[in-house]
């Protein structure tokens, strides 16, 4: 059965292996313990397995990927609408609760302050303790849970193994490398390699929990680079379910609180009207080679070539981007050891693995 998902792979493993390590469960393992030894096969079939259950543990991540990294005070410091351009510049640690499928807490902890991301039931906190503001969303019902209804939808552990080492053997090479000890547990680490002598990537490292298949830590290299260019990994990790007590939120006193209206689609979406068609983004290219682009948005509205110059503005995406990008010909370039995007004057964005020169050739063909 074709899943055209598949071909997306190369864009997603990273963020969603991460994603699987931060929302799924884990069985209790012995440090130490030496591993039967799998097949890539099996590895993969091994992290289709595991099962959403009740843990807490300490994320550390660690980014060497060429980016200045953005002050913590002043008029130059990160606002909300910038702090994911914050994580991807030096050292980082997040705390993370999970117990069942509708409670799970999320906090990063900066140098001087703290942000949350709380859910409860289908109550949503995102708060930042840096300016005491809050924003909450209350979730339609049943968001996140599973559906039985789909269950036939979902590939068995073995198909979706043989399907996804089918598509990474297209473009990379797969091995099981030497067993890696990951926050006192023993791991699997599934290596893949880009055959593509083209893109910035060197490898991937993720590292496998060897009793559950849970995720427990991922390690990107470039090219040229001895040090990975990025690392997220559990440190500490208990199977013991959270205080209930970590999912409870009220916001401080004195704190700003934004409401967020969440659309029921299930209930609003026209039921006469066939799904549109998503338009949001163009692929050229292949595997690690890829191209992304982004049609003229946010970012062609905000003057980029232009660093705002009100005190206690800086802070702004339009601002950074500018700190942070080069002039090219035809627009501007974010440069990193991993992704390179080239930011046309016109507000296209072209985004890829790969060197400028591929980006302008996607962007001259469109």
């Amino acid at each position: 059965m074709t899943r055209p998902w598949l071909r997306w792979l190369p864009a997603v493993t990273v963020p969603a292996v991460i994603a699987a390590g931060v929302l799924a469960g884990s069985l209790s393992a012995s440090a130490g313990d030496p591993l039967p030894a799998k097949s890539p096969e099996q590895v993969l079939q091994l992290i289709a397995q595991h099962r959403e259950t009740s843990f807490s543990g300490t994320l550390e991540q660690t980014s060497k990927l060429g980016l200045p990294e953005l002050p913590q005070a002043g008029p130059g410091a990160s606002s909300g609408d910038t702090g994911w351009l914050e994580l991807l510049t030096g050292p980082h640690t997040a705390r993370v609760y999970r117990d069942g499928t509708d409670n799970a807490r999320i906090q990063v902890m900066d140098r001087l302050a703290e942000r949350d991301v709380i859910r409860h039931g289908n109550e949503l906190w995102f708060y930042n303790s840096k300016d005491n503001t809050a924003a909450h969303a209350v979730l339609p019902a049943g968001a996140g849970s599973h559906d039985p209804s789909g269950q036939e939808s979902v590939p068995a552990p073995d198909t979706l193994a043989e399907d996804l080492l089918a598509k990474l053997d297209q473009s990379s090479d797969v091995t099981v490398g030497a067993d890696v000890q990951v926050a006192g547990r023993t791991a699997y680490q599934l290596m893949l390699t880009p055959k593509s002598s083209s893109t910035l990537l060197a490898s991937v490292a993720i590292s496998v929990d060897g009793q559950s298949g849970m995720p427990l830590g991922v390690e990107l290299k470039a090219r040229g680079q001895s040090d990975p260019a990025f690392r997220v990994a559990f440190t500490k990790l208990s199977l013991e379910a959270p205080d209930a007590a970590i999912f409870q939120f009220s916001p401080p006193p004195g704190a700003t609180v934004k409401e967020i209206p969440v659309q029921d689609h299930k209930s609003t979406a026209p039921r006469d009207r066939p799904a549109a068609k998503d338009s949001r983004h163009n692929v050229s290219g292949t595997g690690w080679e890829s191209v992304v682009e982004l049609p003229a948005g946010a970012w062609a509205k905000a003057p980029v070539q232009q660093p705002a110059q009100q005190p206690g503005q800086s802070g702004n995406v339009a601002s950074l981007l500018a700190q942070a990008t080069v002039p090219v010909a035809g627009g501007r370039l974010l440069s990193t050891a991993l992704v390179n995007v080239l930011i046309l004057d016109d507000g296209r964005i072209f985004a890829g693995s790969v060197p400028l020169d591929r980006l302008q050739a996607a962007a001259a063909a469109r």
